[in-house]
């Protein structure tokens, strides 16, 4: 029957709400069991596997692009991470056990799963776990294998810990490091669409009007301290923006004597301050 199969059209198993599919290939299509078997009883002609591993592949196609999908945006390339999806498609292929009636998908997507957060983890951790939690996360990845064929569903922690006889929370925080990546490319898209901005449009800048912020409050209290005609002369020029005639003829006084008291004033506070601030760094 297999010579006459025809390999489906990727995508089939897709829902309109985007999520995959479990039900089985259309009718007059060879079934994954037919498949399986197949692939089991070629022996040695490896052009006759080949051929089982393509119809397969490309049947599970939508499998991987899923996979893919909930990766994506995250400094990696959508097609450096089907490739790596791929390969788990294959090695859940390889290591999948039609006898033990477990479906296809439920063994697959763990398989497919796992090697792209491998991917992320090996390549691009800038971090790297500590020893136990690697060897219990591959540890978790043989045990959630063996449990799925078992007992038809993904196992849960609590089951996890009981197989590998370890706390829930050692297998918990084990998974949780599985998707602890490296940071995201500044210029990754914010949301899925490639249009909208980036996580460097999102990241705000440094104020250059902040160190003015310090020297103004420092300010304020040798202000305080001047007599209130040179008092009012900083104020009005610098916070009132008037002019020297201004402030001249506000104060009833000639303009050049407002230019000199001005330069008198502002040479006293800027040494003042100098000052202040040379005694705030030696801790006086």
């Amino acid at each position: 029957m297999l010579s006459a199969v025809e390999p489906e059209p990727v995508g089939c198993h897709f829902a309109e709400t985007g999520q995959p599919m479990t039900s089985g290939p259309p009718s007059g299509a060879d079934s994954d069991t037919d498949l399986f078997r197949a692939l089991a009883a070629v022996g040695d002609d490896e052009e006759r596997r080949e051929r089982v591993y393509a119809i397969l592949v490309e049947r599970y196609d939508w499998l991987v692009r899923w996979a893919v999908n909930r990766y994506t945006g995250r400094g990696e390339q959508a097609e450096e991470l089907a490739q790596v999806g791929y390969l788990g498609l294959v090695e859940a292929i390889q290591r999948f056990d039609v006898d033990r009636g477990v479906d296809f998908v439920t063994f697959a997507r763990p398989t497919v799963l796992g090697e792209i957060r491998r991917h992320f983890r090996d390549g691009r951790r800038w971090v790297r776990l500590p020893r136990r939690l690697q060897e219990l996360k591959m540890r978790i990845r043989d045990a959630t294998e063996e449990l799925t064929q078992t007992t038809g569903h993904l196992p849960t922690a609590a089951e996890l810990a009981t197989y590998l006889e370890t706390s829930e929370e050692a297998v918990t925080e084990a998974l949780a490091a599985d998707d602890t990546f490296s940071p995201l490319s500044l210029d990754a898209p914010v949301g899925d669409d490639d249009e909208v901005a980036t996580h460097l449009d999102a990241m705000g800048e440094d104020d250059t009007d902040l160190e003015d912020v310090v020297d103004s409050e420092s300010l304020w209290p040798l202000l305080e301290k001047l007599p209130q005609r040179e008092q009012e002369m900083v104020l009005l020029r610098y916070y009132g923006n008037m002019t020297q005639s201004d402030i001249a003829d506000r104060l009833g006084i000639s303009q050049m004597h407002v230019s000199r008291l001005l330069s008198q004033t502002l040479a006293a506070l800027r040494r003042d301050l100098v000052t202040d601030d040379d005694l705030q760094k030696d801790g006086v």
